[in-house]
């Protein structure tokens, strides 16, 4: 049940006109589609209809330039259409999907902790999505990540402690803006305090009100209001803010993205902006779809208006037929405003909600000097890429105690990859610490990624009997894990071992203490905090095991 009343319609009520109604719903919503040059038919239609705007995933971005001439084709549908995209990045990137992202990510700004050198990847980003005619960037994630399993959040939020990732994200949100991009915080009320992956299932965060002010709220409520109303300088509030698909007990049975008093909250906070959901298609979400004349992801747009959202973001169409799933979200808000459960008032406040936004995006465009082209795009690329790599070099680090001056791998090595979950934030299960490697050491690297029992036995014995340095790659080595012991069973083997571990580093006290196995005296294993799987990353990590600086300024990705 959703939690609210669903009024029957009198029937002396005036019917509004099709038109209107299609406009009003085409209002709310923010498809994905396929494509990378001109819009699909129905798109354009929509468009030219009142379409709030779309998201462009991966697919849509094989590289800056190409992005560029779409949304330049998708203004041409209409001006007014908003055009969002989910670029964190470090192991979340769509404009660099391809090659993986420029910058470090959030991990690793929060290990640096310095809140200029945030804004100051703000800026080098927002630029980018300024130059590729990218409004609204689906970040900063303001999740803290208190929970070190967390198979969803970890790397991609700043840090465990809210006062951290409240500084970083509001620095993050005045870099953005100074790019001309606008920003979109998320996940709220919160997704770090969670082990299970919202793609997947339905993740519960059982916390108490007073919990959830101080530990999830934070990074929110700093960037909802203007801290100073009397200072333009003030410039750390967020555009919109994307809900989380977990309940919250204390707040209501329902998940946040169709919980009523989870939209009522955002609103007790004082934020006046649009209200995104997180992608509708998510297996989190999907059994609320299972009622009502429409099934499946219909159901559950209305049941986010309903909960008080105002663009309603309907997820990849990778695999599926991008209108029937338009189209299928559409139907069921023309349904439910026939219906009488929604309104064509509460769809126009949302319309409003988005144009207000999208008034102070362009005007922050406009004042950022940057003009939406492929060449300016590219220009702005290699920017990121000197920001990203001098970020990544401060930021990844050994763990415990540093080796001697000098390369601590002098050979070309074996590669035990122990990652093997999809990781379904990022798109795929990253390979840019293998391509780095490769790249350093050339096309001698052996990998090894046992999936299945005999791989992994025909692994051990590989790196039992080999003279060559070993490389393990890890994510989450979390106590009790097949990951965990499968990492004991390698350093038994082999003591002495480099490991880069790409998870969250708030974890590696943890996860890398004196229980790490050690044969006669010799050193535990040798272990780099990547603080990420994305390209910068894995650049900086090899140059820190090869005792050289990391990427040199001007290789952001063409």
């Amino acid at each position: 049940m959703s939690g609210t009343t669903r009024p029957t319609p009198s029937p002396e009520r005036a019917r509004p006109a099709a038109s209107d109604v299609v406009r009003a719903v085409n209002g709310v919503l923010l498809p994905g589609f396929t494509g990378t040059d001109d819009p699909p038919a129905w798109l354009a239609e929509a468009a030219r209809d009142g379409l709030a705007g779309v998201v462009l995933f991966g697919h849509n971005t094989p590289d800056v330039a190409t992005t560029a001439r779409l949304t330049a084709r998708l203004r041409g549908a209409s001006p007014d259409l908003l055009v969002a995209i989910d670029e964190e990045g470090g192991d979340v990137s769509r404009l660099e999907a391809a090659t993986g992202s420029s910058l470090p990510g959030n991990a690793a700004l929060g290990i640096v902790d310095d809140v200029e050198v945030t804004e100051r990847v703000g800026v080098a980003l927002g630029r980018l999505l300024t130059a590729t005619g990218v409004d609204l960037d689906l970040a900063p994630d303001l999740d803290v990540n208190s929970d070190p399993d967390n198979p969803v959040i970890g790397v991609r939020s700043f840090g465990a402690d809210p006062a951290l990732v409240a500084r970083h994200g509001a620095a993050f949100v005045r870099g953005l803006h100074a790019g001309g991009a606008g920003a979109c915080g998320k996940h709220f009320p919160g997704h770090g305090a969670t082990n299970v992956d919202s793609h997947l299932a339905l993740p519960v965060v059982d916390a108490s009100a007073d919990e959830l002010r101080a530990r999830d709220l934070p990074p929110f409520v700093a960037t909802m209001t203007r801290r100073d109303p009397a200072s333009p300088a003030d410039d750390a509030v967020l555009d919109a803010v994307m809900t989380a698909h977990v309940v919250v007990p204390a707040l209501g049975p329902l998940p946040a993205t169709l919980e009523p008093a989870v939209g009522a909250l955002v609103r007790e906070l004082g934020f006046e902006g649009p209200v995104v959901t997180d992608a509708l298609d998510m297996g989190a979400v999907a059994a609320f779809g299972a009622e009502g004349a429409v099934a499946g992801i219909g159901e559950v747009a209305v049941r986010a208006v309903e909960a008080g959202a105002d663009l309603l973001c309907l997820g990849t169409t990778v695999g599926r037929d991008d209108e029937a799933l338009f189209r299928q979200a559409q139907d069921a808000l023309v349904d439910a405003v026939t219906a009488g459960r929604v309104t064509l008032d509460r769809l126009r406040e949302s319309a409003d909600r988005t144009a207000r936004a999208r008034a102070a995006v362009r005007a922050r465009q406009a004042a950022s000097g940057v003009v939406p082209s492929p060449e300016s795009a590219l220009a702005a690329l290699d920017e990121l890429g000197r920001v990203g790599a001098e970020v990544a070099a401060r930021a990844v680090r050994f763990a415990g105690p540093v080796p001697a001056d000098g390369p601590v791998v002098t050979g070309t090595p074996d590669v035990v990859d122990l990652r093997l979950r999809f990781d379904h934030a990022a798109g795929r299960t990253a390979q840019h610490v293998q391509r780095a490697l490769d790249e350093a050491f050339g096309p001698d690297v052996r990998h090894l990624r046992p999936a299945d029992a005999d791989a992994w036995a025909h692994a051990v014995a590989t790196v039992r009997a080999s003279d060559r340095p070993l490389l393990v790659l890890t994510r989450e080595p979390v106590l009790g894990s097949g990951e965990r012991t499968r990492l004991g069973e390698l350093l038994a083997a082999r003591p002495g071992a480099v490991v880069v571990h790409t998870g969250f580093p708030g974890a590696v006290e943890q996860w890398f203490g004196t229980d790490l196995p050690a044969a006669d005296g010799a050193p535990r294993a040798v272990v780099v905090v990547a603080c990420g799987t994305g390209r910068a990353n894995a650049r900086a990590a090899v140059a820190l095991l090869r005792g050289r600086p990391a990427t040199a300024p001007g290789e952001g990705s063409r």
